[in-house]
């Protein structure tokens, strides 16, 4: 990698200690804002699974600093703030904050996606924007939870917010809240959400204005440009180190619950200089399902996966963004057209930033894990108690990520575009009416490789009540997660109704009944390798077996590693002679 100089060229004004102290009070607003919704939010899926974002932009709608929470959400916050600025224009105050959902003309991702955006004022001055979106419970439409895959339109998807004025002057529209409360299926875990998100852009609007009257918002102001093109200066170095080309991939979504199945992210990745275009030209036309994604959205997913590749201590802001190009095909399902159905969606952007990892590989082949988990499952669970109260029980599963060049994949990790965790099941079975009877990974599902990718995880839900609606969002089991450098597939996932002498195997995405004490158990794809398994450490084979994750014929058959099943030795001779047999007879597993 090129050596990246850290000094920014900054104004004759600032010097780099208050650059520095000035980045990194944004960054803790930020992430002060993030906290702000965890312990204030009423849902699972919001307080414990962490499905949220925060953010603040500049009086242009730069992204100048985001929250450690959902990366995959950020991105788009630019194309909402300008929708309000082309909307509102002069019609913006101080005490203003507005909501949106809408991805067809108001800058939204998806619809469980709520984003609370409000104007931060200094001097009566326009200065910024304060931030927060969180994935809700409900907001309507065919089924509990909002995540349907089997919607053909966004109208069958739910309440659709453009950008309104929530509050105006500081005075709440009583009206919109009575409007939202009477079209969602859990009014109160909702509003009590939108309450943390407004809880959040205050404290980002309080903690802006206590910076701008500490430097003055004139030093502020050119801070905050010099961080800007401090970003991009330190991308721009990023972009030439890298190998100047043009790299081909192309990602699969399974979609078995379509004709159209399976669906193609088909992408070309071209580096030229200091600039990068990703050409999503190819993939699929939209579908009549819930799983197009709104340009906005794949941006936002190829903007993340890029980032990924370069230095974490780059500042996240927009400094970075003009520099990727990103070309989409109209009504494809990587940038659907009104009305295509998008509930679903995050499935796509998870392929396209697959995608772009793919192209990176060729790229950067060092920097670049295996595949993974394909993004976080979600299962939702909706219907009525026995008090005849609607619930949702909406939970993301995630965590099997590629093994990578000096090490194994990490276990519990989340997808990195999705920053989320698993809800925790005390909560969940005290909260609502279910029972999550195993919780667990899975012996000898991670992808062989001189590095093994991460196991698979295994959830297993029983149902308590007399009837609910069963969604389920999963991939990747078609199209298994793929290793790197001679590292091996990870496992497919797996959907299972009743597992045992009645089961039903569930497709990918489905939607369906559950009844009284009816159990559905979800298999997540694992991490595939890098490597080629028969030059993993047998030490490293023999800990994996201690530790049950690879059973001692795994470790045999695929590592070449002959164990002692009774003292854990390791038969050095004989495994030499066995990984010897291996390469001559080229055998390993498929």
């Amino acid at each position: 990698m090129n050596t990246i100089s850290r000094q920014p060229q900054l104004p004759e004004d600032i010097d780099p200690i208050t650059f520095e102290v000035v980045r990194s009070s944004l960054d803790a607003l930020v992430d002060e804002m993030a906290i702000t919704v965890m312990r204030t939010a009423y849902s699972g899926i919001v307080k414990d699974s962490m499905d949220y974002s925060t953010v603040f932009c500049d009086e242009k709608g730069r992204v100048i600093a985001q929250g450690l929470t959902i990366v995959a959400h950020l991105n788009s916050f630019p194309d909402a703030v300008n929708c309000i600025l082309e909307k509102y224009k002069d019609n913006i105050f101080p005490g203003d904050i507005f909501i949106l959902n809408d991805p067809y003309g108001s800058g939204g991702i998806h619809l469980p996606d709520i984003f609370i955006i409000k104007p931060v004022f200094v001097d009566q001055v326009l200065e910024g924007f304060s931030g927060a979106t969180a994935h809700h419970s409900d907001v309507g439409g065919l089924v509990p939870g909002s995540n349907s895959t089997d919607s053909t339109e966004i109208y069958q998807e739910g309440l659709r917010i453009p950008a309104l004025k929530l509050y105006e002057k500081g005075i709440p529209c009583e009206d919109l809240f009575d409007l939202i409360s009477t079209n969602v299926r859990v009014p109160k875990k909702v509003i009590g959400d939108l309450r943390a998100e407004i809880a959040a852009v205050n404290l980002g609007e309080r903690q802006y204005i206590g910076l701008a009257q500490k430097y003055g918002i004139t030093k502020l102001r050119s801070c905050i440009e010099a961080l800007i093109v401090y970003t991009e200066h330190l991308v721009r170095s990023e972009i030439s180190a890298l190998k100047n080309g043009r790299f081909d991939f192309t990602a699969y979504i399974d979609a078995d619950n379509i004709e159209e199945g399976p669906v193609i992210v088909n992408l070309t990745l071209t580096v030229s200089g200091e600039k990068m275009i990703v050409d999503l030209h190819g993939s699929s036309p939209q579908v009549k399902a819930g799983i197009n994604s709104p340009l906005t959205f794949t941006k936002s997913a190829v903007y993340r996966a890029v980032r990924m590749v370069m230095d974490p201590t780059i500042p996240n802001t927009s400094g970075y963004h003009h520099l990727i190009k990103v070309k989409a095909p109209p009504s494809s399902v990587v940038a659907g057209s009104h009305p295509a159905a998008c509930g679903a969606r995050g499935i796509t952007g998870f392929r396209v930033s697959d995608a772009v990892m793919g192209a990176l590989a060729q790229a950067a082949p060092d920097r670049v894990p295996a595949d993974g988990d394909g993004g976080h499952t979600i299962i939702s669970i909706g219907g009525y108690d026995s008090e005849r109260i609607p619930f949702t029980y909406v939970d993301l599963i995630g965590g099997a990520r590629g093994a990578h060049s000096n090490g194994d994949g990490p276990e519990g990790v989340p997808y990195p575009g999705g920053n989320i965790s698993n809800t925790p099941v005390e909560i969940a079975e005290v909260e609502l009416p279910i029972r999550i009877e195993e919780y667990s990974m899975l012996q000898d599902t991670g992808g062989p490789g001189e590095y093994r990718g991460s196991l698979s995880q295994t959830r297993r839900v029983r149902c308590l009540v007399e009837e609910a609606v069963l969604q389920i969002r999963s991939d990747k089991r078609r199209f298994r997660p793929y290793g790197l450098h001679g590292g091996h597939q990870g496992a497919s996932s797996m959907n299972i109704l009743n597992p045992g002498s009645d089961e039903a195997i569930l497709p990918t995405m489905s939607v369906g009944e559950m009844v009284k004490d009816s159990v559905v158990l979800h298999k997540m794809a694992s991490g595939g390798g890098w490597g080629n398994p028969l030059d993993r450490d047998p030490g490293m084979v023999r800990q994996d077996v201690w530790d049950e994750k690879v059973s001692f014929l795994h470790a045999r058959e695929t590592y070449g590693v002959i164990i002692d099943p009774i003292t854990y030795v390791i038969d050095d001779d004989g495994t030499q002679a066995l990984r010897l047999s291996y390469l001559k007879d080229d055998k390993g597993i498929t």
